[in-house]
């Protein structure tokens, strides 16, 4: 049984090293997206490029993450932490070197695989150090400090981008790993899962992969109308089926299809897709508006969108405590609705948009919006499969929201008619983000009626959320397997 105290010098350390290796990988999900006009400018980049300096990560976490967990539970939590943490910071250096977009966006692919390895193994080893008595505690320091990384991503990335340069958001990754493997290696113990067995299921990790990387690039290059965009589309959907093959017939596989058997979960990651592509399209869209058209710096760009977040980590505890006594149903309900709201609101943003008067509204209801949402919606996940599946069943919602996130950045442009060089001219954009803004807020619709419709009471005694606070934006909070 693990019997680290939070209290000790030991517990410090390990919630320190696990607190900072997440935070890289969440500070890079909210980071991007402000420094992408700069980037357009400085590689000389199209709108698709900027796309895929978004999903190229997002393709290899999505489609890895599940696996990583597992090869932390066989391997050694600690050795693939400290592996993903390294592989994340040389990815990273690469993205600060990368003299093309090209470059840039092969190297974002391999930051999403060391992503995949340390964002499982942060929690897993929090989980599976501290006494009983003190995990709750330390998951809640965990996500809470992570939060804040969250939450202060956008404002760090506009003061790189408009100071030392866009680069920094990426090379900063280098020295935080240089100060996180080391006390790792020295401070947290070593833990594996002794029930570990049977194959990894690389092939599903590949194929899922696969799938995503073709659709997404079929959506992305669609203005082209070009036979490789045909061949994609054709090809993602072949490998989608193949991958939904292996599943089933696989002993070991990774996203087990017998989970799905449970209507509730089934229902809540339904929601999920539809609520999380929603707020992938709309944060990859606003952070370009608020600089192409707005006229707004990188830095006052970031700063912008930190009420969203902030609200999440004041009050998503007292959110989810409120669901325990109303049910899921409500908040899951009135959540979208409300973010659909915001991202209406959100069309008064135009040239020399006042903050006060025409962005901060907006953004205060999507935040009231998320703090309805993400804590009731983990509570659904969690409530939906047995207890022994809690941690799996939490995997499979997270890559859910990442996939959803990245296919919405790539088909978004394209619903709303953006021409690859749309970004360079403010008229251009405004245009395309009013007709992106509608859309965005008609699926939050639908995940709201998907939600009333089949969203049901969970029963009583089933598993709540260890992650009381969250302040990220692109995904639903991880949680893990209990360990007594």
């Amino acid at each position: 049984m693990p019997d680290v105290r939070i209290t000790a010098p030991q517990g410090k350390w390990i919630l320190f090293t696990t607190v900072l290796g997440s935070s890289m990988a969440m500070l890079d999900s909210t980071v991007v997206n402000v420094a992408l006009p700069t980037i357009g400018r400085d590689l000389g980049a199209s709108l698709a490029a900027l796309q895929w300096t978004v999903n190229a990560y997002m393709v290899t976490l999505a489609g890895l993450i599940l696996l990583g967990g597992s090869l932390g539970d066989r391997y050694g939590r600690r050795k693939i932490f400290v592996l993903g943490v390294v592989w994340f910071a040389a990815a990273s250096l690469l993205c600060g070197l990368a003299p093309t977009s090209g470059v840039l966006i092969a190297a974002r692919a391999l930051q999403g695989v060391g992503g995949a390895l340390l964002t499982p193994g942060s929690l897993a080893l929090i989980q599976a150090s501290f006494h009983p008595d003190d995990r709750s505690r330390a998951v809640g320091l965990w996500s809470g400090f992570g939060g804040i990384g969250a939450a202060v991503g956008p404002f760090l990335g506009g003061w790189l981008v408009d100071g030392p340069g866009w680069r920094w958001v990426f090379l900063l990754n280098v020295p935080l790993a240089l100060l996180c493997v080391p006390v790792a290696l020295r401070h947290v113990p070593e833990s594996s899962d002794e029930r570990s067995h049977g194959r990894f299921d690389v092939l599903g990790a590949a194929l899922g992969a696969l799938a995503l990387a073709l659709l997404t690039y079929a959506l992305i290059e669609a203005p082209t109308g070009s036979l490789g965009v045909t061949l994609s589309a054709v090809g993602g959907v072949a490998v989608t089926v193949a991958f939904v093959y292996v599943e089933k017939h696989r002993p070991d596989p990774m996203l087990p299809p017998d989970i799905f058997a449970s209507r509730q979960f089934t229902a809540v990651n339904l929601v999920t897709l539809c609520v999380y592509a929603a707020f992938g399209g709309f944060f990859f869209l606003t952070a370009l508006q608020l600089q192409v058209v707005a006229g707004y710096s990188a830095l006052q760009a970031g700063t912008a969108l930190l009420p969203t977040t902030a609200m999440m980590l004041l009050f998503s505890a007292r959110s989810g405590a409120l669901a325990d006594r109303t049910g899921p149903r409500l908040p899951l309900t009135v959540g979208p609705l409300l973010c659909a709201s915001a991202m209406l609101l959100m069309l008064r943003v135009g040239a020399d948009a006042n903050y006060l008067t025409d962005v901060l509204p907006a953004l205060l209801v999507m935040g009231t919006g998320l703090v309805t949402l993400v804590a009731p919606l983990t509570a659904t996940v969690l409530a939906s499969v047995d207890t022994a599946r809690a941690g799996l069943a939490s995997g499979i919602n997270n890559a859910a929201a990442r996939a959803a996130g990245l296919v919405a950045v790539a088909a978004l442009p394209l619903l709303a008619g953006m021409g690859p060089e749309a970004y360079r001219s403010a008229a251009a954009f405004d245009a395309s983000f009013d007709r992106a803004m509608p859309i965005c807020a008609g699926v939050l619709v639908v995940g709201a009626t998907l939600a009333f419709t089949l969203i049901r009471r969970p029963p009583p005694g089933c598993r709540h959320p260890e992650c009381k606070r969250h302040g990220c934006v692109t995904s639903p909070p991880l949680e893990g397997e209990r360990r007594g």
